[in-house]
């Protein structure tokens, strides 16, 4: 090549510039070029001196160039044209070709536009037809209209043989790789532009190309034609011609043949860009193309050769194949690509760190990537990148994709766990900007389902509550995993059956070694490690029949005695599986007995869109079954938040607004309604045998009297919904304050979201564990249905001829003027009988004015002082509900029957505001008015109201939010009240029926 160069460069006068002009893109340079330049000082010398006086050629015309290749392309390779003539005008013409037009600005558009390719592909379809066979290459003669092409020098005699000691005189294959090398180098350059390769390719230029690949073994020209069809390989059609052509082989042939850094770097590029779909990209993978760039890789090769090698492996690798990652692990690229990971180029470090993510997909490498340092540098990277406070969530995918799958090796998960995993895993969990990988995360940390040390680390970094959130989430938005993702610590076994999903076999045998099942009859055939649950739990005695797994979700055809053991298998099933693990500690109140665990449990259980999986329900039930977790259902309110959830259907979420419900519920809906009342019940019955043992007695004891306040008043919460024995519940909430705690709590700051209706409904429940017969009390109850209204008697003062006729008239502030009889306004109470009959000055007026008193607040004190008796006067200054009491008429008639001292009418004012905002037509919102009222009578009302059994438990606890409020510091008469109505020192009149 050096000497071939240096031969023309000293006989055709081309300028300097055009030599030395800018290179093009990387991946579309000519090498060839560069060579050269480097190599041959003394010819850029000569050339240059040469140029100085040289003077305008024929190939400075385009027309020119095109007319020699036009005629060589014409010419039949075997013609007996004299050589003197033909040879040094195509020579010319390709070398300023190459050179000097295509290189131009605009060159190539222009070349094209004057049908440039269609003659140069002519050419090299003569060359190739030409070429001498694979094993012929370099020997042998050709024909001498397309090899004297190339050289300038003196040409032998006809029939002459070639001499091989004349380097100067080169053989007849030399003068024709010396033509290919040009028409490649100019096709080449020409292919770095859309429009000419589109051209090529309608011309038919790629199969030529191919035919040379196969040909022609000169790393030259290999160089050149693998640079060529790497240009034609970046349109998709293109490509796929390329591959239909059955390049590959060639070119991995080539890849193992060519020592040239240069020509390895073209044909390492060549593969990439033919790496453009999954259906290539496997292809290439099935033909060997693999394995090859991983040896290279190991054998250390150059900077330049290094990165196109990673380059290309990451494209191969996209969605990695079976085979793509069996070859590179057998040509030994494991090992340098994670020291790569550390390579001082960012192009070569990021690429490297994405190949190895990539190869995670499959499992047969993973064990093998783990050994070589793999999972340590996955980590680090995704760690490195999570750190950063401007990277995106896209550039962290392919790493959290990784290290999830690595978790399903035994290996790789002790590695990762001992570089920290764990604690990554767990930021990604607690990230919200990370949530469409959650579940890909926890279906990884199932891995972790036996290590009982990584279990502990879980659990202290916060894994179950973020697990319970799991069970309700929306679902990420991550792929289905293939079955060659499967964990290879159960490896797939190669039979001639019907391919069995994941490694079923192995987890068959797995399954009856460790004593999950009795036999292969007990294993679904259609389970899967990826998409079907792991060994199923022992069935738990508790848990409710309602609840199982429904008929309809059984495979087809298994039987039933074979379905038992089978479970749905949804998104939540992994966390569900790790909470169901958590669970069967001895003790596990620390972490599920909590809040949020519950909260989560119990949201999956009622707001699973089929059929939840009895799983969850065994978790509850295996919870309310431990001993160990009763303090931690007290203190956490976990029984009362049960009662609540499960069996009123009041969730967190529902309060403290009023749930809108449908008129008309489907019989689906009661169905599940029923199922979860029945699983609240049994729950609650559960916790209530082990509150009545002696350890569970002891451990409420415990709390109530030595606890802190907060568990006190936990305590003396949750004892009615727990404890039916009389002597128990007698005594801790009676004889030993517990009751007193819980009221006096009522009013200090909520330990709980759902404290007062909690609170609403223990106070309820324990009325009836009081009263269960609703027995009569001591005190009278404000009657709500009253009798007919009675005669008025102060009507007949009010007529135009009243009779009899008044004696007496009282001044408002108004100055409306109210007839009135002495006698009987003075019999009706001490205070009138002082005024009127007594020694002050009113005694003697007719005109007695009665201060402070609106004409409605004073409408009932007349009737009443005429002896009226329910006519209903004392409904007259009673507000509807929905408007405010204080302030009001009937605050001030109420004022001034006490002023006045007139108890009786003080009553039927009392009954008349019951009546009005406590009846029928009142709710929640109008107890704290009445009981601001400040009338013990009235509080009464509204604890009897508030407490009574036909109140709906939403309405409840609306009501005691508002006692609440109108209590303010002041919680002395909302506890005598409510104590008073609990402990049943006051009947409950019949009240009003009330349905949510």
């Amino acid at each position: 090549m050096g000497t071939g160069g240096r031969f023309l460069a000293g006989v055709y006068p081309i300028p300097t510039t055009q030599l030395t002009s800018t290179t093009r893109a990387e991946d579309s340079r000519d090498p060839g070029i560069q060579h050269r330049k480097r190599k041959c000082p003394l010819a850029r010398a000569i050339l240059g001196t040469k140029m100085a006086a040289a003077k305008s050629t024929p190939t400075d015309s385009l027309s020119f160039c095109l007319a020699q290749l036009t005629a060589a392309a014409g010419e039949g390779l075997g013609g007996g044209k004299d050589t003197a003539t033909n040879e040094t005008p195509l020579g010319r013409a390709l070398l300023a070709l190459r050179t000097r037009h295509v290189k131009a600005a605009g060159g190539i558009e222009r070349f094209r536009a004057r049908g440039g390719l269609r003659p140069l592909l002519a050419l090299l379809r003569r060359a190739a037809a030409a070429g001498p066979a694979p094993s012929q290459a370099g020997a042998g003669s050709a024909p001498s209209s397309v090899e004297s092409a190339a050289s300038s020098g003196p040409s032998p005699s006809p029939g002459s043989a070639p001499s091989a000691a004349s380097p100067a005189t080169p053989s007849p294959p030399a003068r024709l790789r010396k033509t290919l090398d040009l028409a490649l180098s100019i096709l080449a350059n020409c292919c770095t532009e859309g429009a000419c390769r589109a051209e090529v390719r309608r011309l038919g230029g790629i199969l030529p190309l191919v035919t040379i690949l196969q040909c022609v073994k000169t790393d030259s020209i290999q160089n050149r034609t693998a640079r060529a069809l790497g240009n034609l390989a970046m349109e998709p059609e293109s490509c796929g011609d390329i591959h239909s052509a059955g390049a590959v082989p060639l070119l991995v042939e080539s890849l193992t043949a060519c020592q040239d850094s240069q020509c390895r770097q073209s044909v390492v590029r060549a593969l990439r860009n033919l790496a453009d779909s999954p259906q290539h990209r496997l292809a290439l993978a099935q033909q060997g193309a693999v394995r090859p760039l991983a040896e290279l890789l190991a054998a250390a090769p150059d900077p330049a050769l290094t990165l196109a090698l990673v380059r290309a492996l990451l494209e191969l690798s996209r969605g990695c194949s079976r085979a793509c990652a069996e070859q590179l692990s057998l040509g030994g690229g494991l090992g340098p690509l994670v020291g790569l990971a550390s390579h001082p180029k960012r192009a070569v470090r990021e690429a490297t760190i994405l190949i190895l993510a990539n190869l995670c997909a499959q499992g047969l490498v993973r064990p093998a990537l783990g050994n070589a340092g793999g999972v340590e540098v996955l980590l680090g990277e995704l760690r490195r990148r999570r750190g950063l406070n401007g990277a995106s969530p896209a550039s962290q995918q392919p790493l959290v994709r990784a290290v999830c799958l690595l978790c399903r090796e035994a290996i790789n998960r002790a590695r990762l766990r001992d570089a920290g995993g764990l604690e990554l895993l767990m930021g990604l969990l607690r990230d919200p900007r990370a949530s469409a990988w959650h579940p890909r995360v926890v279906a990884a940390l199932v891995g972790f389902l036996y290590d009982t040390g990584a279990l502990g680390r879980l659990q202290a970094l916060g894994l179950v509550p973020l697990l319970a959130g799991q069970l309700c989430g929306e679902a990420g938005d991550e792929e289905e995993e293939g079955r060659e993702a499967a964990s290879w610590d159960f490896p797939e076994e190669r039979t001639p059956e019907r391919a069995e999903a994941g490694s079923f076999r192995s987890l068959q045998s797995w399954l009856i070694s460790e004593g999950y099942a009795a036999g292969p009859g007990d294993i679904s055939p259609d389970w899967s490690p990826e998409c079907c649950p792991p060994p199923p739990e022992p069935a738990d005695l508790t848990s409710p029949t309602p609840l199982r797994t429904p008929h309809a979700l059984r495979p087809p055809g298994r039987s039933p005695t074979a379905s038992a053991a089978e479970e749905p298998w949804g998104r939540e099933g992994p966390a569900l599986l790790l909470l169901s693990r958590f669970s069967q500690a001895p003790d596990p109140s620390g972490a599920l007995v909590t809040g949020p665990a519950l909260c989560g449990l119990l949201a999956y259980v009622t707001g699973a869109p089929g059929p939840p999986s009895p799983r969850a329900l065994r978790i509850l039930a295996r919870l309310t079954c431990n001993p160990a977790c009763l303090e931690a259902f007290v203190r956490s309110y976990g029984a009362a938040l049960l009662r609540a959830w499960l069996v009123l259907g009041v969730a967190p979420d529902d309060w403290p607004a009023l749930r809108s419900r449908q008129a008309r519920r489907s019989q689906h809906q009661h169905q599940h309604q029923h199922q979860h009342r029945e699983l609240g019940e049994m729950l609650l019955q559960n916790l209530t045998v082990q509150a009545e043992s002696p350890f569970g007695v002891g451990a409420l004891t415990h709390l109530l009297l030595s606890g802190s306040p907060e568990d006190r008043v936990a305590c003396a919460l949750t004892l009615p919904f727990i404890c039916r024995k009389p002597s128990l519940w007698r005594r801790l909430l009676l004889d030993q304050g517990g009751l007193r705690l819980l009221l006096s709590a009522l009013t200090r700051p909520a330990p709980h979201p759902l404290f007062l209706f909690f609170a609403a409904d223990s106070l309820s429940c324990l009325q009836v564990l009081v009263s269960p017969t609703g027995s009569p009390a001591v005190l009278p109850a404000i009657p709500l249905d009253l009798d007919p209204p009675s005669p008025c008697l102060y009507e007949p003062l009010l007529g135009p001829a009243p009779m009899p006729a008044p004696d007496l008239h009282f001044l408002l502030d108004s100055g409306l003027r109210l007839p009135a009889q002495r006698a009987a306004s003075a019999t009706a109470s001490p205070f009138f009988r002082a005024l009127l009959a007594g020694s002050f000055a009113e005694a003697q007026m007719d005109l007695v004015p009665l201060r402070g008193l609106s004409p409605s607040a004073a409408w009932p004190i007349l009737h009443h002082l005429h002896g009226c008796r329910g006519c209903g006067a004392a409904l007259g200054p009673v507000p509807p509900p929905g408007q405010p009491l204080l302030g009001s008429e009937a605050e001030e008639a109420l004022e001034a029957a006490g002023r006045f001292l007139l108890p009786g009418l003080e009553e039927e004012l009392e009954e008349a505001v019951g009546r009005i905002h406590l009846g029928p037509q009142g709710g929640p919102e109008s107890v704290g008015e009445v009981f601001r009222l400040g009338r013990p009578r009235l509080a009464a009302h509204c604890a009897r109201w508030t407490l009574g059994p036909e109140q709906c438990p939403r309405k409840r606890a609306l009501a005691l939010v508002g006692l609440v409020e109108a209590a303010g510091e002041e919680a002395g008469p909302l506890t005598e009240a409510l104590l008073a109505v609990v402990m049943g020192v006051e009947s409950g009149g019949k009240g009003p029926s009330l349905d949510c």
